[in-house]
């Protein structure tokens, strides 16, 4: 008498392959899908199509445990080129970590790069312009891309942005090598541009964001040399609601930040000033009359900030939630009451007691505004979720 299994295995094989993608798409266990691919070879075919993402276990930043890549941490062009002939379906690749990665090893994408939607190249040393024209050429459909410290140059930017238009995320933080022209390569060509990274871009003075489009969002520019017309080009496009740019390098007045008083500022949610130690009253006043929707603000070690500052923030900072306030030199009992009677909304206070403020006027402070939490921990600006994909 023959085995029941025996048949009941024979009618599974029979089964066409868009019975057994639908079986595998609906298995939710990382095992079970590995198990999947070790029945055989038209199983393992149909688990390899099926495969959306890959990373390896050098990436430092783990996007999605289940698309780990099991073998050794030193990726070659050979390794890479074998993965890509066996998962022609990738939406998302990280390289992220691969620190030996020469451009050769990018040189499939143009083939095989298609359908990628998210690709990361953190700390790829060996990556330059000519790998960067290879993702141009092969990932049209690119929304993520992350280039931190890659030795990229203007000229890959304005590769990238001729051809990869619905770029949405762009992190170029720590590259060295780039200027205001690639930049601006990318804020004209990408229109759907939402959010990117330029911290420690030292090269940068933020002049190639003029005319950038509404869709941006979200920038982040620390440590960076931005000048005063940097800043009214980041702002030109009206529609920044989250900017951090700590460590400002120059002393800022009022004719700095005209573009907040004309309203093109009008959106912006989260601002982060940590450490712009030269920043003082007059910048700070043009910003609370000028910004009705901000609701957190990091002015830790901004040591220039005055009573007619926090005054200002005082009266003019309607919606204001969180506020930082560690470690400013010039926030005495007298700011401290100003910020107590007025930003009505403030729920979250960052303070460090210093010895221009007494103790007296902080429990004050703690007594009258009961529904405010004060915190002496410093922290940065909590990013919107969703904001950053890297």
């Amino acid at each position: 008498m023959d085995n029941p299994s025996d048949d009941f295995s024979g009618y599974i094989m029979q089964l066409p392959d868009d019975c057994l993608l639908f079986i595998f798409q609906h298995l939710d266990c990382g095992s079970d899908r590995e198990s999947f691919g070790l029945t055989c070879r038209r199983w393992l075919q149909i688990q390899n199509l099926n495969r959306r993402s890959l990373q390896f276990q050098c990436s430092f930043t783990i996007l999605n445990f289940s698309s780990l890549s099991q073998t050794n941490t030193r990726i070659s062009t050979l390794h890479l080129y074998r993965l890509l002939n066996r998962f022609q379906n990738l939406e998302s690749l990280s390289l992220s970590g691969c620190t030996e990665l020469p451009d050769s090893g990018l040189s499939l994408l143009p083939r095989h790069g298609s359908k990628l939607q998210s690709l990361h190249l953190d700390c790829c040393f060996g990556i330059t312009d000519s790998g960067l024209s290879c993702v141009a050429s092969g990932c049209s459909l690119l929304v993520i891309l992350s280039l931190y410290r890659c030795n990229v140059t203007d000229y890959g930017l304005e590769a990238l942005s001729n051809s990869c238009l619905a770029l949405e995320d762009l992190n170029l933080s720590y590259c060295s090598r780039i200027s205001d022209y690639g930049v601006r390569a990318i804020s004209q060509n990408c229109r759907h541009l939402r959010a990117i990274r330029i911290s420690y871009c030292r090269n940068l003075t933020g002049a190639g964001f003029q005319g950038c489009s509404q869709t941006l969002t979200h920038l982040e520019a620390d440590s960076c040399r931005l000048e005063p017309n940097g800043i009214r080009s980041i702002l030109s496009g009206g529609g920044i609601e989250y900017l951090s740019v700590s460590n400002l390098t120059w002393c800022t007045r009022v004719n700095g930040l005209v573009a907040i008083n004309v309203g093109f500022a009008a959106k912006l949610r989260v601002l982060n000033f940590r450490s712009s130690r030269t920043i003082g009253d007059d910048c700070i006043m043009t910003i609370a009359k000028g910004c009705p929707s901000l609701q957190e603000w990091n002015l830790a070690i901004c040591h220039e900030v005055k009573i007619a500052g926090w005054e200002s923030i005082a009266s003019h900072c309607h919606n204001l939630k969180t506020l930082h306030v560690n470690r400013c030199r010039n926030l005495c009992d007298r700011g401290l009451q100003a910020l107590r009677t007025g930003c009505k909304r403030l729920s979250i206070l960052y303070i460090t007691r210093s010895s221009q403020i007494s103790g007296v006027a902080l429990e004050i402070f703690k007594l009258a505004r009961g529904n405010v939490e004060v915190k002496e921990e410093e922290v940065m600006c909590i990013c919107p979720h969703g904001a950053f994909r890297f």
